[in-house]
C-alpha cells in the first residue's frame, strides 16, 4: 500500500506504536493476596475468656470504666456463665467412651450400593482471572455499533484499525497488513470471515463491501449498490453475504454470481448493528439501533419483495448489537441491549418467547457461548468495562474478568472454541483462556463449500 494514503497523525503514531505488538505486564503473585483470617480454635484461650468474665473487669486504672458489682449484675454474671459452659474445666470432654453405633444397613450391601449409584463429581474448572496476552491497537474506533473484530477457521484473527485491516496468525503470533484504504471510502466499518477462513469481507463507510483473498493479499470484488450509508454488521450463510447498513435495510448477497443482489430484508428503522445466522442457516437474527430484533426464515423468503419478518422482538429498551446463537439447542437465541437496557435475554426462535431476562448492570456489547459447556459470555461497558461468564440456565456468575479500562466492544472465539479475543476503546486487543480446554477432542467438522468456487466466472 502507497504511504501517502496515510494520513499524517495515523503515520506518526504507527511510528511510536507499531500495531498488534504485544504488552508485557507485570502479573499480581496470588500469594501476596492473604486478606482472609481462618479463626483457629486451638489458638483460642478459652481460660483467659473466663477469667475476662469474672475478675478481669474489676477495677484498676487500666480498666477505667470498671464499676462495683451490685447483686442483679452478678447474678447476670452467672447466668451467662452457666449459658457458656464457663464454669466446666472441659468443653466437648467424654467421660465416657460412646457406644458403637447399630448397622442398620449391612456394611457388603451399602457399599455395594454406592458402587452402582455414586457418580464422579466433576472438578471446578479454573478459570484466568487476567489475560493471557494483550496486543497494542492503535487507532481502534470506539463506535458501539461497528463490528471490526473476526477470527476465522484458519486461526487468523482479523482486526480494522481505523483504515487499516491487519491480520494476525494464532498459530505462530506473525502481523500483517491487508489493505489501507483512502480516507474517501473509509474508514473500515465492520470485517468478516467467510466459512472458508480464506476470503475477508470489508465493510466500509461509503457504503461499499470489499471482499479479499487473505493468501495473495488481493481484492477479488467490490460489492456496490446495497447500501446508502456505512456498512456495520455483515454475516456469511455459506456463499451469501449479508450486510446491514445504517440505512436500516439488510441485503443478502450472493458473491458467486453479477448481479449480487438477491434478498433485501426491511423491517429496521434505524442502523443495523448486530446480524448472526442461526447454525443451520434457516434462521437470522438482526438487532437494531431502533431497539428491536427482528427474526427471519430463509422458508418464506422471496427474491420478488421485501421479505416480511417471521417474528419482531420488541422487549429490549436500547439498541440490540450484542446477539449469539446458542450451539446445544438451535431454536435458543441470547440477545444484549445497550446502555439504556443492561439486560440479556434469551428467546425461542420458533415461537417468539422471551424464555429469561437478566439485568446485568452495564451495557452489553457483545456475546459469544462456549462450545463446550452450557455457559455463555458476556462483554460490557461502562462503569466496569469487564467480561461476565454465566453458567446456563441458571445464570450464576462463574467468573468476572477485568483489565479493559474501557468498554469492550467487539470479541471474537478462537476455532477450537477455548481462547475469546476482545478489543477495546483503550486501544489494546486481550486474549482470554475463559472456556478451558474440551474434555475430549471431537472430530473436525466437514468443511464448508468454497463459496468463491465460481468466481472466475464473475466479470
Amino acid at each position: 500500500m502507497d504511504a501517502g494514503s496515510l494520513n499524517s497523525s495515523s503515520y506518526l503514531k504507527a511510528q511510536s506504536r507499531f500495531p498488534l505488538q504485544e504488552q508485557f505486564l507485570h502479573r499480581k503473585n496470588s500469594k501476596d493476596n492473604l486478606d482472609r483470617f481462618i479463626p483457629n480454635r486451638s489458638a483460642m484461650d478459652l481460660d483467659y475468656a473466663h477469667y475476662m468474665l469474672t475478675q478481669g473487669r474489676k477495677g484498676g486504672k487500666e480498666n477505667p470504666t470498671a464499676t462495683v458489682n451490685s447483686p442483679s449484675r452478678e447474678a447476670y454474671r452467672k447466668q451467662l456463665a452457666e449459658a457458656l459452659n464457663l464454669n466446666r474445666t472441659r468443653i466437648l470432654a467424654f467421660k465416657n467412651k460412646p457406644p458403637t453405633p447399630v448397622e442398620l444397613i449391612p456394611r457388603d450391601h451399602l457399599s455395594s450400593s454406592l458402587h452402582y449409584q455414586a457418580k464422579p463429581t466433576k472438578p471446578r474448572r479454573y478459570i484466568p482471572q487476567t489475560s493471557e496476552r494483550t496486543l497494542d491497537a492503535p487507532d481502534l474506533v470506539d463506535d458501539f455499533y461497528l463490528n471490526l473484530l473476526d477470527w476465522g477457521s484458519k486461526n487468523v484473527l482479523a482486526i480494522a484499525l481505523e483504515n487499516t485491516v491487519y491480520l494476525w496468525d494464532a498459530s505462530n503470533g506473525s502481523t500483517s497488513e491487508l489493505v489501507t484504504v483512502g480516507d474517501e471510502v473509509g474508514p473500515v466499518t465492520s470485517v468478516n470471515w467467510a466459512p472458508d477462513g480464506l476470503h475477508l469481507a470489508i465493510g466500509l463507510n461509503n457504503s461499499n463491501v470489499q471482499l479479499w483473498d487473505s493468501a495473495s493479499c488481493k481484492q477479488l470484488r467490490n460489492l456496490r449498490g446495497c447500501h446508502r450509508s456505512r456498512v456495520g454488521s455483515m454475516a456469511w450463510n455459506n456463499h451469501i453475504l449479508t450486510t446491514g447498513g445504517m440505512d436500516g435495510k439488510i441485503i443478502n448477497n450472493d458473491v458467486r454470481i453479477r448481479s449480487h443482489i438477491v434478498e433485501t430484508y426491511r423491517g429496521h428503522q434505524q442502523e443495523v448493528c448486530g446480524l448472526k445466522w442461526s447454525a443451520s442457516g434457516q434462521q437470522l437474527a438482526s438487532g437494531g439501533n431502533d431497539n428491536i430484533i427482528h427474526i427471519w426464515d430463509r422458508s418464506v423468503a422471496s427474491s420478488n419483495s421485501a421479505t416480511q419478518w417471521f417474528h419482531r422482538l420488541e422487549e429490549h429498551t436500547s439498541a440490540v448489537k450484542a446477539l449469539a446463537w446458542c450451539p446445544f439447542q438451535g431454536n435458543l437465541l441470547a440477545s444484549g441491549g445497550g446502555g439504556g437496557d443492561r439486560s440479556i435475554k434469551f428467546w425461542n426462535t420458533h415461537t417468539g418467547a422471551c424464555l429469561n431476562s437478566i439485568d446485568t448492570g452495564s451495557q452489553v456489547c457483545a456475546l459469544l457461548w462456549n462450545k463446550n459447556e452450557r455457559e455463555l459470555l458476556s462483554s460490557h461497558g461502562f462503569t466496569q468495562n469487564q467480561l461476565v461468564l454465566w453458567k446456563y440456565p441458571s445464570m450464576l456468575k462463574m467468573a468476572e474478568l477485568t483489565g479493559h479500562t474501557s468498554r469492550v466492544l467487539y470479541m471474537a472465539q478462537s476455532p477450537d472454541g477455548c481462547t475469546v479475543a476482545t478489543a477495546a476503546g483503550d486501544e489494546t486487543l486481550r486474549f482470554w483462556n475463559v472456556f478451558g480446554v474440551p474434555e475430549v477432542a471431537k472430530a473436525a467438522p466437514k468443511a464448508n463449500p468454497e463459496p468463491f468456487s465460481r468466481f472466475n466466472r464473475i466479470r
